[in-house]
């Protein structure tokens, strides 16, 4: 899950998948692996994005994998597996905030994610927890598995870096890798979370150059600190499309040793238009209620949404 405000963008190139099963304790391989290359600065490492679709390798995946850790979305979606039932898949894992609570509870829970360092994070988490399932490095519109699912959750990763057409044959795999009954579960923010965003619909912002937001510092487990920073560089009202880019530096003793930047698109979605992808990738039966809670969304109250489709 992205916390809130850093939401952000890549190009539209494919990230080559791999069917290949990721075995504990053993490293994978992967032909879209990252390029790393020095630039003139010393201390900065540039990202060959040719190849990439989420902003989540590198400094950033580290990011996530030691300070996104918790968050209220773990027990949301434990009940859904729970009331739905197993097997049950994690679309974009990540390093596995919620797919390793759900197998230190028993559940039967398979992860896929689009980034390999993210798997690797989670392959890693899942060592150290002593517990065990299969890791998948797909992203969502390639999803080709081979096991069914009776619940299928993805928790803050849809509509992130891809077109709207992998979004929807996105939703098409999810609902191939069902069992019959099953159920897809997933949450979103609408565009209207971020008012000043928002704002940005009707007027263009002022100025000429994107801020960065304030630096995030934290305590990186090596004793290095890593510090967060994100900016939004366009949003386009017609297509309904942001860009947004994030940078982490490594700082050792005052110095920044290095430093990583990589942009993300979204897609930005309302409500009616995923109930519509849903009824258009076979989902016949769908609900939504306001973020975690289980009710129905409010106007100018609910800007975080839940959706639960059969």
């Amino acid at each position: 899950m992205l916390p809130t405000g850093l939401r952000v963008a890549a190009n539209n190139r494919r990230l080559p998948s791999s069917r290949k099963k990721i075995a504990r304790g053993r490293p994978s391989t992967h032909d879209g692996r990252i390029a790393l290359r020095r630039s003139i600065t010393p201390h900065v490492i540039n990202l060959d994005m040719t190849d990439m679709k989420t902003w989540h390798y590198g400094l950033v995946a580290r990011w996530w994998a030691e300070f996104n850790t918790d968050g209220p979305e773990i027990g949301y979606f434990q009940r859904i597996i729970e009331q739905n039932g197993t097997p049950a898949l994690d679309v974009g894992c990540g390093s596995g905030r919620l797919l390793v609570p759900f197998l230190k509870s028993g559940l039967d829970v398979d992860g896929v994610d689009a980034s390999e360092d993210m798997v690797r994070f989670c392959r890693e988490n899942v060592q150290t927890e002593g517990v065990e399932t299969s890791l998948y490095t797909q992203p969502l519109h390639e999803l080709d598995l081979p096991r069914k699912y009776q619940t299928i959750i993805c928790c803050g990763s849809f509509g992130l870096a891809g077109t709207r057409e992998d979004d929807l044959e996105g939703l098409r795999r999810v609902r191939r890798h069902l069992k019959p009954g099953g159920v897809f579960a997933f949450d979103h923010y609408l565009p209207t979370a971020h008012a000043k965003s928002w704002q940005s619909w009707v007027r263009a912002p002022e100025g000429d150059e994107p801020r960065w937001s304030k630096p995030d510092r934290r305590k990186a487990k090596d004793g290095s600190e890593l510090v967060l920073q994100v900016r939004q560089l366009s949003l386009d009202p017609i297509d309904q499309t942001e860009v947004r880019e994030i940078k982490v530096e490594q700082m050792r003793d005052g110095e920044c040793v290095a430093s990583e930047q990589m942009p993300l698109n979204i897609n930005l979605y309302l409500k009616s238009e995923l109930v519509w992808m849903l009824k258009l990738a076979g989902f016949t039966e769908i609900a939504v209620t306001a973020g975690l809670e289980d009710r129905a969304p409010m106007p100018y109250q609910d800007h975080y949404l839940s959706f639960v489709a059969r």
